[in-house]
């Protein structure tokens, strides 16, 4: 369990590091580093999830320590895809108001090809 407890600690940092990083840098232009910045709330949730899963493994009995574990693995992966999700739909809704066609081909001026 030492192990188990050390890697999901390990890997809380490094997702906090991340999300920490992407906070840092100025907003971005490119639809990508949009999707990348808005995801940081996620990531920080993650980091404390996995965190806990990590202490809990540490200090907690055998069975308790590895069901803990899971859960919180689990619920920050979760966490992480259902953020990128949703900050990918926001961006992309972002960009089809962008173009000016008001979403609908029929009303479009613009030539796309």
């Amino acid at each position: 369990m030492l192990i188990a407890a050390v890697l999901c600690l390990g890997a809380a940092a490094v997702t906090a590091a991340a999300g920490f990083w992407s906070m840092a840098r100025p907003t971005p232009a490119d639809a990508v580093a949009q999707v990348l910045r808005a995801v940081v709330p996620t990531q920080l949730a993650a980091a404390v999830m996995l965190g806990a899963g990590g202490v809990v493994a540490l200090v907690a009995p055998h069975r308790t320590a590895l069901l803990a574990l899971v859960v919180c693995v689990v619920g920050a992966v979760g966490t992480v895809a259902a953020g990128c999700y949703q900050s990918a739909s926001a961006v992309a809704r972002r960009g089809a108001a962008d173009t000016g066609c008001a979403g609908a081909c029929a009303s479009c001026t613009l030539s796309c090809r």
